[in-house]
């Protein structure tokens, strides 16, 4: 069997980065970084950046480069935000009585208000796990986020 070389293991990482799927598929549809920052309304430094990993980009960033290169938002967001993705799909853990989460959950006014779904309501339970939340609004601010980032 092959040795892989710490060249070849590197650009197989680099590939599977949220720079490296946005160079690769920028290249496949013959785009330069001039014509995508023309289009996500932003710099082609920036795209440089993007795509080298030097800088991180916005829900904003994330969701207008999707629609431009023809990629799937949900999972452009997961590469972007690769916690976030352990963070949702993990079954580890559950909220602490009392939590924000508790009060969030048993707020059926706000949810309704808000139009929260079944699934929207686990991923704010994983989310809610993080600890960081002082209200039940606060958990609306992420689901309107990740709303955003969707394209919802």
């Amino acid at each position: 069997m092959p040795k892989t070389t710490s060249t070849q293991s590197t650009s197989a990482r680099e590939a599977l980065s949220f720079g490296g799927v946005i160079r690769t598929r920028r290249r496949k549809l013959g785009l330069t970084q001039d014509e995508v920052a023309s289009r996500i309304q932003t710099s082609k430094p920036y795209v440089a950046h993007l795509e080298s990993g030097n800088r991180h980009p916005s829900d904003k960033i994330v969701a207008r480069l999707a629609q431009v290169l023809g990629l799937d938002g949900r999972d452009l967001f997961l590469l972007a935000n690769p916690n976030t993705e352990a963070l949702l799909f993990s079954d580890e853990g559950q909220p602490a009585e009392g939590s924000v989460w508790e009060q969030f959950q048993n707020d059926q006014d706000l949810q309704s208000l808000y139009g929260v779904t079944p699934d929207e309501m686990e991923v704010l339970r994983r989310v809610s796990l993080l600890g960081q939340f002082r209200s039940p609004r606060d958990l609306i601010y992420v689901l309107n986020a990740i709303r955003h980032a969707i394209g919802k």
